[in-house]
């Protein structure tokens, strides 16, 4: 058993036992890293020599990153990214990288190295955001950029935006994040009041999507029924949510997508309130779904 574990890290060279792991040439690891998934890789960098060299291969990172990384690196100041390895430059994108203004973010998921954006409620046109009457800016550390947009009360509810972007092509799910009631902390703990909450179980929102290319999707929802959903068990009351909205294909980086996507509820016989609006995600669909299931278990 020892003989045989030693086999596995720097000193498993050629012994009484056979070859061990460490007598594997690196660009044989190489090519078998380039299937295997970033924080495997990572991982497996530890056993040995040969290993970690390949763990660093230029070859091996560039198969991880999206083959039109360079766009997003263009988001940077090039002094952050000159003369950075390939690895470097995975690590670099797979932290949020901000554009326009700050209000939008683009990233690349840290297991598959797909891409990622989300884009701040700054960044889009929300009817009566001046009027502190109806809404305020709230400062929050729950939100992804530290500040969402509060309704207090109104009567035409109205949020709407567009991002223009070199997708990478891959199946891609846009979701609203919202939340019911309005929060704070009380010594040190999450509080929620629900002083404005109200409207939201008369009509359904409509969340709408749709692409340069001409797909679109529409979806309708009741973002509150009090009664209801504590009898099924299913508050919706100081929770954030992802409302899906829809999905749109992507089939080439070049041109780049423009997605126009809103959120309203313009009847006017009632007023509405008591929600904030954070932000809007943009996520390959098959990434979202497995993140829900980990999420549900």
């Amino acid at each position: 058993m020892g003989a045989s574990s030693s086999n596995l890290t720097e000193g498993g060279s050629t012994t009484a036992t056979g070859p061990g792991l460490g007598d594997i040439p690196e660009s044989c690891v190489a090519c078998v890293f380039t299937y295997l998934k970033p924080p495997e890789i990572c991982d497996l960098a530890r056993l040995n020599r040969a290993f970690r060299g390949a763990a660093s291969s230029d070859t091996v990172w560039e198969s991880k990153l999206p083959h039109n990384y360079r766009d997003l690196l263009d988001l940077m100041p090039p002094e952050r990214y000159q003369n950075l390895c390939k690895k470097d430059i995975f690590a670099l994108l797979s932290r949020p990288v901000p554009f326009d203004d700050g209000n939008k973010e683009v990233w690349l998921d840290v297991v598959t190295g797909r891409v990622c954006v989300s884009i701040s409620a700054k960044a889009m046109a929300i009817t009566g955001i001046e009027d502190r009457r109806y809404w305020n800016w709230i400062p929050t550390d729950e939100s992804r950029f530290n500040i969402a947009a509060y309704l207090q009360q109104i009567w035409w509810f109205e949020v709407d935006g567009l991002v223009k972007f070199p997708f990478p092509a891959d199946i891609y799910t846009l979701s609203f994040r919202i939340h019911l009631g309005k929060f704070s902390k009380r010594l040190g703990r999450h509080v929620c009041s629900f002083k404005h909450t109200h409207g939201w179980h008369i009509k359904p929102v409509r969340f709408e999507l749709s692409t340069s290319d001409g797909q679109e999707a529409t979806t309708e929802c009741f973002l509150d029924d009090y009664a209801k959903d504590e009898t099924n068990g299913n508050n919706k009351r100081d929770y954030w949510i992802e409302y899906k909205v829809g999905e749109f294909i992507v089939s080439a980086s070049d041109p780049a997508t423009e997605v126009r996507f809103s959120m309203k509820q313009i009847d006017c016989t009632h007023s509405k309130g008591g929600i904030y609006v954070d932000n809007v995600s943009i996520i390959p669909s098959n990434l979202k779904k497995s993140r829900k299931r980990r999420m549900l278990k």
